[in-house]
């Protein structure tokens, strides 16, 4: 009784205090924006990073850092693909991924990665344009376990060819999508055209690129540049630093290798190509442009007036550009400028964003004026201390971590840069005048010598692009398809390939019993990955030869049927049925070209059968379509076929069979299991569930429609 009327009395008292008049609130005083003070920032701190070389010669620097148990470590390697050969561009690029993925002597790539991922660590590596690197990551407990893999990835690579199949598969299928982007479109064929095409800046992959690069091009590219007097080690964590010395070299005191010094990197030889190019696109509504000419490199003395002087024309939302084409012209969705600068050779000065298709010459227009006029008259004092504050504020967060300055101290070393760069560059930018960004607008921006790229429906401008002033050549977007002629194997790469098919069909079972083959019948499970949809669907398969071929599917939603005869056919789904056409018939027609026995008997079918490599084989002349066939060196059965399939939407698309559990039928091995990737991902897994050959069928057969 007592507890209820306390709480009824609580319950008043509350409800008297909640009832009761509010005593109206002093009035906050909120200080204007512009009337806020901030202490000036501190100088930047950088920590002390013990520097040693090995006995190996490679250098190493170490930096304790015990705020969480973790220790991170990246080799810095003097190599890029700037070394690429001319005719094998991707040399370098496949030679840092399957460094990693191809995995060690020891351990294969998936195997490191189950490792690694029970570790909650990883390793990783990669080669850029002027660098490549391979890190690490790992708890403080398990930072042993995890340097020896580093070490092994870094020193040993096995360069598994299945994974150099699946990047120069994933190469491939990114040349394919190459003009998807229209925006990816007008920043490439800008960077290409200033830079200069034909030369190591301008290159880029191509299929026959790609196809010419071997498993040996990437032990040689390894070779040449991996080796510990060009290599620089940096770890940072949690760990004693004379401890990690002694432990790190200790781990690599086996790695003597030597080679000559690298060279050094190809010199930017580009001239001015000034002009108009136009890129045409009509499945977009926009323009996307980029127009400028060479920058230039960050040592040089006028790169911070420069950089405030980018950053006024067109830095973000105050800039120049940006108020006058996006405020208060409304056409342009985008725009910014940037004077790019590397390390070691000229960058971009670069204008780029879009715009409304039938606005892109008023905006390109008024670029040019806004760039015309920053060379003529000094910005406002309001203007430079923005960009002024902007780029010294942004240094903050550039050195906000142990891991960035360190990062940033060993890329300074790499590029031969003074230690104390960063304090030279923050004390430039701080004295930078308006005087300077006129000066430096006047001297190194040149009008006369801009590329202007576009990227668009030229159906929808406004006004015709030659109101720019010049007249406008158009860029060819067309992509080689890399398929050499028959005539363009080599003697010995047709000898070598004729060996290796002798090699496959005595494995299979012999020539003549692989030529004997007149039918198939095959049904098959065809399980999707869960990635592309996780169905499962009973199929079977019947093919006379050469070109007779019947699919009856079973799938969840009804049964579908096709048929061809290698020139036309029909198809019938729940829906209806039809002609057999378009992309549909192609995929027919390629996998009847591709069909495993005649490949098996290539020799006979009238294909030119090369060597891709001393373990692949070429297929040409399959109209118009080619195969590679790379075999199992231990068995030399077939072990996993690559093509270019046609797909019913879309691009064409990099395919890969691997075969498995091969068994004999009718004296002949053939594989049991296949898996697919299309694009370089896992597609389905196919297992056979019954297999008869020359079983008799007749084309009447094949034909019938379902009733």
């Amino acid at each position: 009784m007592r507890t209820a009327i306390l709480s009824l009395l609580v319950s008043a008292a509350l409800f008297a205090q909640a009832t009761a008049p509010a005593k109206p609130a002093a009035k906050a005083t909120v200080p204007a924006v512009k009337d806020l003070k901030f202490p000036p920032l501190r100088p930047i701190q950088i920590p002390k990073v013990e520097t040693y070389t090995l006995s190996n010669g490679m250098r190493l620097y170490l930096l304790e850092d015990h705020e969480l148990p973790i220790v991170n470590g990246t080799a810095l390697v003097r190599t890029g693909n700037l070394f690429d050969p001319a005719d094998k561009v991707g040399v370098a690029t496949i030679t840092g991924t399957v460094m990693r993925s191809g995995g060690t002597k020891t351990m294969s790539g998936d195997q490191l990665d189950e490792q690694l991922e029970n570790a909650a660590a990883s390793v990783e590596s990669g080669i850029g344009e002027t660098s490549g690197s391979v890190s690490f990551t790992s708890m403080k407990e398990t930072t042993n376990q995890v340097l020896a893999a580093f070490h092994d990835v870094l020193t040993e690579p096995a360069f598994r060819q299945d994974k150099i199949d699946l990047i120069k598969t994933q190469l491939r299928s990114s040349i394919a999508r190459r003009n998807d982007d229209a925006h990816g479109i007008a920043e490439r064929e800008f960077s290409d055209i200033v830079y200069g095409r034909d030369t190591p800046y301008g290159w880029r992959t191509e299929y026959a690129t790609i196809d010419r690069i071997t498993r040996a091009d990437l032990q040689s590219f390894y070779q040449r540049y991996f080796f510990p007097a060009n290599v620089m080690l940096a770890i940072r964590g949690d760990f004693d630093a004379a401890a990690m010395k002694a432990k790190v070299e200790e781990l690599f005191a086996g790695w003597t290798v030597k080679q000559p010094p690298v060279p050094a990197f190809p010199t930017v030889t580009a001239k001015p190509q000034p002009g108009t190019y136009l890129a045409v696109k009509e499945d977009v509504t926009q323009t996307f442009f980029a127009l400028g000419h060479l920058g230039g490199v960050l040592r040089d003395k006028d790169y911070p007036a420069l950089e405030v002087m980018a950053d006024i024309l067109g830095g973000g939302f105050r800039s120049r550009l940006f108020q006058r084409v996006r405020t208060r012209m409304g056409a342009a969705y985008d725009i910014s400028a940037n004077w790019g600068a590397t390390y070691d050779h000229p960058g971009l000065f670069a204008i780029s964003g879009s715009t409304k298709s039938a606005s892109t010459v008023e905006t390109l227009k008024a670029v040019e004026e806004e760039v015309e006029r920053i060379r003529t008259s000094e910005v406002s004092e309001a203007e430079l201390d923005t960009a002024k504050q902007s780029a010294l504020n942004s240094l903050v967060f550039a050195f906000d971590t142990k891991a960035k300055t360190l990062g940033r101290m060993l890329t300074y070393e790499y590029y031969g840069y003074p230690k104390d760069f960063i304090d030279r560059y923050q004390k430039a930018l701080s004295t930078v005048t308006r005087a300077d960004v006129l000066r430096v607008a006047k001297t190194y921006l040149k009008p006369a010598e801009m590329s202007v790229v576009a990227t668009g429906n030229p159906n929808d401008f406004g006004t015709k692009l030659e109101a720019l002033g010049s007249p406008v050549q158009k860029i060819d977007l067309s992509i080689p398809d890399g398929k050499k002629p028959a005539s363009s194997a080599s003697r010995e790469s047709l000898d070598g390939g004729r060996k290796l098919l002798q090699a496959a069909q005595q494995a299979v079972g012999g020539a003549d019993r692989a030529a004997a083959v007149k039918d198939v019948t095959q049904v098959v499970e065809f399980r999707l990955d869960p990635k592309a949809g996780g169905m499962k669907v009973k199929q079977t398969d019947r093919w006379i030869a050469p070109t007779y071929f019947r699919q009856d599917s079973e799938l969840p939603m009804g049964k579908i049927a096709s048929y061809s005869d290698g020139k036309s056919g029909w198809i019938s789904t729940p829906q209806g049925a039809g002609p057999l056409a378009g992309a549909q018939l192609k995929q027919v027609q390629g996998d009847l070209v591709r069909n495993y026995f005649r490949l098996m008997s290539a020799d006979r079918e009238g294909y030119q059968v090369s060597m891709a490599a001393d373990d692949t084989l070429e297929f040409g002349g399959l109209g118009g379509q080619a195969a590679m066939l790379r075999l199992d060196r231990e068995t030399w059965l077939p072990s996993r076929l690559s093509y270019e399939s046609v797909q019913v939407a879309g691009s064409p698309v990099t395919v890969e069979e691997s075969y498995a559990d091969f068994r004999e039928v009718n004296g002949l091995k053939v594989p049991f299991k296949v898996t697919i990737t299309q694009g370089g991902r896992k597609f389905a897994d196919v297992t056979v569930l019954e297999y008869r050959i020359n079983s008799g069928l007749k084309p009447g057969e094949l034909s019938e429609r379902p009733k």
